[in-house]
């Protein structure tokens, strides 16, 4: 699963202060004691707007937002980091997710603060840990920069929602142009194919987030490409088990194998519906899908 801190800040009428924001992460770590729990740093913009900080912008899907947002304002996200290290020195269960990363600069720079905020740290408590350090892959760019950054980071997290509107120049909340918007597209299929080959190859740890993973469907499409770890909403964790417990992975890699060959999002969408009816999963899939 993911922690998104930006809930904590959308519930605040100001930005949380240090204390306030070890006292929120440390109760999230301390529930999970023997697990390892990932947070990611503030994510705002696009979509999700601060009401305290409002962002007027033309595009804002493609401006402000994530790690643009904090690495413009490194009070902020030195303040987040330490609090959230802070927060994991009874269990250092932590591990930090860096959110619409889309280049190497970007990257070496977050790394930069969060080395600082680590070092002013441990003079004060040498028990404070350096987290594990991850970057998503929603910004297109990435997928060709991941043999670049392999050894900056020890995993990433595929964001599915942005990486597909990315991918396919659509805003997912504009009802004039849904219908553009597939999970399902063959482009998506192929990029996703393609970072798991290339973080099997470079030994980098890689989890599926966003819908695509908590969605029956799209569950066991990824697993048939290889992935291992999926991040959902436990609303979807029940059924997806079930769905895995009752079939077989050669069966998922053959469904996914077809799907790299088709041309229509619909194509793939037939092919994993007919496996469903074969199966006698059919009652999984959301109505209206």
């Amino acid at each position: 699963g993911l922690y998104r801190t930006e809930i904590s800040f959308l519930l605040h009428h100001r930005f949380p202060s240090e204390e306030e924001q070890v006292l929120q992460y440390k109760s999230v770590l301390s529930t999970y004691p023997d697990k390892r729990v990932v947070m990611r740093t503030l994510d705002i913009g696009g979509d999700k707007a601060l009401p305290y900080l409002p962002i007027e912008e033309d595009n804002p899907f493609l401006g402000w937002r994530g790690i643009r947002f904090t690495l413009d304002h490194p009070d902020i996200f030195l303040m987040q980091i330490r609090a959230m290290m802070k927060s994991s020195v009874d269990h250092q269960n932590l591990s930090i997710l860096l959110p619409m990363v889309s280049g190497t600069q970007e990257l070496d720079s977050a790394l930069e603060l969060i080395d600082r905020a680590h070092q002013e740290l441990v003079k004060q408590d040498s028990r404070i840990a350096m987290p594990a350090i991850g970057v998503m892959i929603e910004v297109p760019s990435m997928i060709y920069l991941l043999p670049l950054i392999a050894e900056k980071v020890d995993f990433v997290s595929i964001g599915t929602n942005d990486l597909t509107q990315y991918l396919l120049a659509v805003d997912r909340n504009n009802a004039r142009v849904a219908d553009v918007y597939e999970s399902m597209h063959p482009s998506v299929v192929m990029a996703l194919e393609h970072i798991h080959q290339t973080c099997e190859q470079l030994k980098l740890p890689v989890c599926i987030c966003g819908e695509l993973a908590g969605d029956p469907i799209g569950a066991l499409l990824m697993v048939g490409l290889g992935y291992r770890s999926l991040s959902m909403n436990t609303s979807n964790v029940a059924k997806v088990k079930y769905l895995l417990r009752h079939t077989d992975s050669h069966e998922l890699r053959e469904l996914a194998t077809q799907a790299l060959m088709k041309p229509y999002g619909n194509d793939n969408y037939s092919i994993m519906t007919s496996f469903f009816a074969d199966k006698g999963f059919s009652c999984f899939i959301r109505a209206g899908k």
